[in-house]
């Protein structure tokens, strides 16, 4: 069992935010941060079983900023 999973979050172009989870196949999206937090805890529940289940989900955030050379 592992104690936390990790979810690389990403703002959508189109809005809202895109979360997926490093080193498992999980991938979900919400339009407000507070509704990804719950897609994300719901989608980790769905993949483990309840032996597998981390105790923490990790939300990490990726925020890329371009700016002229």
């Amino acid at each position: 069992m592992d104690k936390e999973i990790i979810f690389l979050v990403e703002e959508d172009v189109e809005g809202g935010f895109t979360a997926r989870a490093l080193d498992h196949a999980i991938f979900t999206e919400a339009d407000t941060l507070e509704e990804l937090k719950t897609m994300a805890q719901d989608a980790v529940r769905c993949h483990f079983d309840k032996e597998e289940m981390p105790a923490i989900i990790r939300l990490h955030f990726v925020k890329d900023e371009v700016i002229p050379a």
